[in-house]
């Protein structure tokens, strides 16, 4: 079985052993019991597995033939009540035992992912951030092993403080496999090394740090599934450790991998436990950060006036943050002016203040680094496709395109952009968007 099946379906079939074949006669079997007829063959199951949804008759044979009851499939939508979606991460205890469970299970398929899905959502989605805002920190005694020291954990904090520092350059296609790699050292050394309390504090909080770039990079390249359930790591691993403010920042994260799915609202829930439950003594920039996330979660199901209160109130820790000088984590060392000016440009686009939200989105570009620019560049582009710029939105998306071509693998960034090129359908006559698709159609696929 591939670890990135294309679609559920696909996996569910390979799970059982099922060739498209074999699994469209199963089903014109069971059909022909119930007395229906489907004609179901390799051709159907390819659309299937391609966009097609199939009909209701035929989703109840589905789950007949694998034996669900009508209450576990009918009251979710196609393809996301198929049960291929188990995320151990899930349902482990919250303890120290329970957290390198989980990590050991991401190291052996970490990468299983139902391409372009979302695995967890609703319900189950609240329930995991209630979870671990009630969860103890623990950490488990001392293992058989090698000693662990302290001077081996600084060496893993410093690789993954490179690894951060690489992706914001090249994006994370090209590292997901080297911070996979380094995932798996830590959780070997938690499994079988022998550490002192603090030491094993400490490679906790370090998996916590390592799960949430793989589960990053993961995203970027598209493997929304798999990003989400590195997050679950990262989430357990901080809980360890006892770091609630990179547990809050988490649960943040996670946000937008929900909002983009179109699950918005389960982006407020997430945000809303994030800030409810996070330490009192939370840095002002962590604060700011939280409350960026939460205006751009309002803003997403349409509650303007909230989300603006929120976003003034980002800036004021910012300020706070800048005045004082106290110190942010290292893990969140790139917030900053780009990522407000970006969240404040998405506030002005989503109330149709298009020229306010193309100079905040400028700003947002013109500072942020390679892979944030590349992805930014087709937000811009498209405020100023609705301020009636054309030449100026093809010059952001086509500055963009250039960063792809040279700089950059992003799956993130390039969907972005053909998004775009979909709004400029009215424009399709004009030479330079001819020009510009015939480039985006050009780049490479990330690796």
């Amino acid at each position: 079985m591939s670890d990135t099946a294309a679609h559920p379906l696909t996996y569910l079939r390979q799970s059982y052993g099922w060739g498209p074949v074999e699994f469209a006669r199963l089903l014109n079997e069971l059909a022909a019991v119930r007395k229906l007829n489907i004609a179901c063959n390799r051709s159907t199951v390819w659309k299937w597995e391609h966009g097609q949804i199939p009909d209701e008759p035929t989703q109840a044979l589905i789950a007949d033939l694998i034996g669900l009851a009508d209450h576990q499939w009918r009251y979710e939508e196609w393809p996301l009540w198929l049960p291929v979606w188990e995320v151990p991460g899930l349902r482990a205890s919250w303890d120290t035992p329970g957290t390198v469970d989980a990590l050991a299970h991401l190291n052996g398929s970490g990468l299983m992912d139902r391409r372009g899905f979302v695995t967890i959502t609703g319900a189950a989605l609240v329930a995991l951030a209630a979870s671990w805002a009630d969860a103890p920190s623990a950490f488990a005694s001392a293992l058989d092993g090698d000693r662990v020291t302290d001077a081996m954990v600084t060496t893993i904090e410093q690789r993954v403080d490179t690894l951060r520092s690489l992706d914001d350059q090249m994006g994370g296609a090209r590292l997901l496999e080297q911070a996979r790699g380094d995932l798996s050292l830590i959780t070997g050394l938690l499994q079988g090394g022998r550490y002192t309390e603090q030491v094993g504090g400490r490679l906790h909080a370090v998996a916590a740090r390592v799960c949430y770039l793989t589960g990053w990079m993961a995203f970027d390249t598209g493997l929304h599934s798999a990003g989400q359930q590195y997050y679950v790591g990262a989430l357990r691993a901080s809980r360890t450790a006892g770091d609630g403010a990179f547990g809050a920042f988490i649960l943040a994260e996670m946000g937008i991998h929900v909002a983009e799915a179109g699950h918005p609202r389960d982006r407020v829930h997430l945000i809303t436990t994030a800030i409810d439950n996070a330490p009192k003594s939370l840095a002002p920039a962590v604060g700011s950060f939280l409350h960026v996330h939460q205006a751009v979660a309002l803003a997403g199901e349409g509650r303007h006036e909230r989300a603006g209160a929120s976003f003034t109130r980002a800036v004021t820790l910012w300020d706070r943050h800048r005045t004082t000088g106290e110190d942010r984590p290292d893990w969140l060392g790139w917030y900053g002016p780009a990522q407000l000016a970006s969240s404040e440009g998405k506030l002005l686009l989503a109330s149709g203040q298009y020229d306010k939200a193309t100079a905040s989105l400028e700003d947002s570009v013109n500072q942020a680094v390679p892979r944030d620019a590349a992805v930014r560049s087709a937000r811009l582009a498209e405020a100023r496709l609705l301020g009636k710029d054309l030449d100026g939105a093809l010059d952001a998306a086509n500055q963009g395109a250039a960063l792809l071509e040279s700089r950059v693998s992003s799956a993130r960034a390039t969907s972005r952009l053909h998004e775009f090129s979909a709004k400029l359908n009215p424009y399709q006559r004009e030479a330079r968007v001819t020009e510009f698709r015939d480039r985006l159609s050009a780049l490479p696929t990330p690796a």
